[in-house]
């Protein structure tokens, strides 16, 4: 007969695999199974990208410093990768799901991505990063949660919404990629969705019958969090909700200054936090529109998107004209004056106890220097590219980080240029060289006629600096050095420029890109490397167990065994079963 110390060690074994973390780091488990579905968002029925059949995906809900594990299954008939746009994996590019860091997940395989989201706090989101595929959905919210013993600065609201706007074409992102293969551009989207729904029928010539529209249901007199995130392709839109004022509180981690806008512009792969109070009589419904914003045709007026705000006592359907947006056709200044307004809350706590603005990054001396100028597209090698610095990027056969690791020559060069470059474009694989805890300024130089935003992962910068004209040394002089935002993504008005500045303390292989999916697709994108020369486990974690490998490294890759690939909650759920059967079988001895 067992010994009771023997059943007693059994369910010890057994509690601590069910709790499979550290009291400290939770693990928080999702599975995505990525596969096609029929939707018809516009009316139109297409292909789009599901996360378990849902368009959009569910929304990660995460805290601080839990260990985020998200099996990825593939039912795609392409490559995929997620990439998890603005969570900063802490000494872990190797989860960055992006082609510079990652071999991508063939069809019918799966791979597991496993980070840390450390030290941070806000809204977000994730998407697929290859080939478009953003355009066909894909796409859900990304929440980071306070621990417990840090205050948010702002009493807690009664409910948090995730809202995702976007512009969206009825044609899936096979048929945009052959539109840009072909030299064309993409043309006028043919709507704006709102949590993948279309508008609602506030004008009869413009919406057609049969639409689903999004309605969000709010109690009166409460207060809601709103995170909205612009998951489009190129197109800047306009927020904003009848009658009810917008309490700006946060923007890609970090708690801002608290300000009431009627509307704010949000460009595509931004995020913000609005705090919103019910606060209008329920005579009727309210409308909540996403419009486009910078265009000069008058038929956009069909791309707007327009969803409902529905009080549990509302007496009537909304009804009459939309609210009007921002009237500034003639004035360029207005929304970058709305965008310079966003400020950092200093006094704020973010992820940590101590305050957002401890962090003097205005003192801090700047170490290396870039100017990435984009201009509109051009020819190169008889196919039309994209350019950054007069370089459009040529994604490596081998991933970078991968080529580090295992010193494979000749997978891409050091090279990109601090300043642009004079002659020819070129079509290279041209990486910045970062500098381990530098202080790095980026100027981000708009030449094109269209608005454009850019990304960092891997990082959170300081926004300090944005004008009309070419950037020049004396422009320094307007930067903000006390209490600009800090974010992952900056807008880049069209002749104009933007500055910011980062602290380069995460090592890895981290993509710079412009978030408007055409632009990239073509080529506007780099990379930073940042390496410690003293390699070690603190400031990067080691190639994974279950990295891919392709490229030069193509021999490295073990078979899937597809008919087996099963989620790691899954098999989880099967090992606990059957340790809960070993103990039903040894009850009995007990008694």
């Amino acid at each position: 007969m067992p010994s009771l110390s023997f059943f007693t060690v059994l369910l010890i074994h057994i509690g601590l695999f069910v709790s499979f973390s550290s009291a400290e780091d939770p693990n928080i488990f999702y599975n995505f199974e990525v596969s096609y579905i029929t939707a018809s968002p516009l009316g139109v029925p297409q292909h789009v990208i599901a996360i378990n059949g849902k368009f959009p995906g569910p929304t990660i809900n995460v805290t601080t410093n839990n260990n985020v594990i998200v099996n990825v299954r593939n039912k795609l008939d392409e490559n995929l990768l997620m990439t998890w746009a603005g969570i900063q994996q802490r000494h872990s590019s190797w989860q960055d799901g992006v082609l510079g860091t990652n071999c991508p997940i063939l069809p019918k395989w799966n791979w597991t991505y496993n980070f840390q989201v450390k030290d941070q706090v806000g809204s977000f989101f994730y998407f697929p990063s290859l080939n478009m595929q953003r355009a066909s959905g894909g796409f859900g919210g990304f929440i980071i949660n306070n621990r417990a013993i840090i205050p948010i600065p702002f009493a807690n609201p009664d409910g948090d919404i995730t809202i995702l706007i976007g512009d969206w074409y009825t044609k899936n992102h096979t048929a945009l990629r052959k539109m840009l293969d072909e030299g064309k551009d993409l043309g006028m989207p043919d709507g704006v969705l709102i949590n993948g729904k279309g508008p609602y029928q506030y004008n009869t010539t413009l919406v057609p019958d049969g639409i689903e529209y999004e309605t969000l249901e709010v109690h009166p007199g409460k207060t809601y969090r709103l995170r909205i995130h612009n998951v489009g392709i190129s197109t800047t839109l306009n927020f904003r909700i009848q009658n009810h004022n917008l309490l700006l509180a946060e923007s890609e981690g970090s708690y801002t200054v608290q300000q009431n806008y009627t509307s704010l512009d949000i460009h595509v792969g931004q995020s913000y936090s609005f705090l919103v109070t019910m606060d209008q009589n329920a005579s009727s419904d309210y409308y909540i529109v996403a419009s486009a914003r910078f265009v000069n045709e008058s038929n956009w007026k069909r791309v707007t998107g327009v969803g409902i705000l529905h009080y549990t006592n509302s007496k009537g359907k909304a009804a009459g004209p939309l609210p009007v947006g921002p009237q500034d056709e003639f004035d360029k200044t207005y929304s970058m004056n709305q965008a310079r307004s966003i400020r950092w809350n200093v006094s704020a706590s973010g992820a940590r106890p101590n305050p957002q603005g401890s962090f003097r990054y205005g003192s801090i001396n700047v170490t290396d220097v870039y100017v990435l100028k984009n201009k509109p597209p051009v020819m190169i090698n008889g196919k039309r590219q994209a350019t950054l610095s007069g370089i459009s990027f040529k994604n490596p056969s081998t991933p970078i980080r991968l080529a580090d690791w295992f010193k494979v020559k000749n997978a891409y060069t050091l090279d990109f240029p601090t300043r642009p470059l004079t002659g020819a474009p070129k079509l290279e694989t041209s990486v910045i060289n970062a500098t381990f805890r530098g202080f790095i300024e980026i100027i981000l130089q708009n030449n094109d006629t269209k608005m454009q935003s850019y990304h960092v992962d891997g990082y959170a910068f300081f926004v300090v600096g944005m004008d009309y004209g070419e950037w020049t040394e004396n422009s320094r002089g307007t930067y903000n050095k006390w209490d600009g935002i800090a974010r992952s993504t900056v807008q880049v008005y069209p002749g104009a420029w933007s500055a910011i500045l980062i602290s380069l303390d995460n090592v890895g292989i981290w993509n710079i890109r412009t978030e408007n999916l055409d632009s990239w697709y073509l080529g506007q994108e780099t990379y930073m490397r940042v390496v410690n020369p003293e390699a070690n486990n603190k400031t990067e974690l080691p190639i994974p167990d279950n990295s891919l490998y392709c490229g030069a490294l193509n021999k490295l890759q073990k078979p899937q065994d597809i008919s087996s690939a099963t989620s790691i909650t899954a098999t989880r759920s099967k090992i606990f079963f059957v340790l809960l059967m070993i103990i039903y079988t040894l009850v009995p001895f007990f008694h």
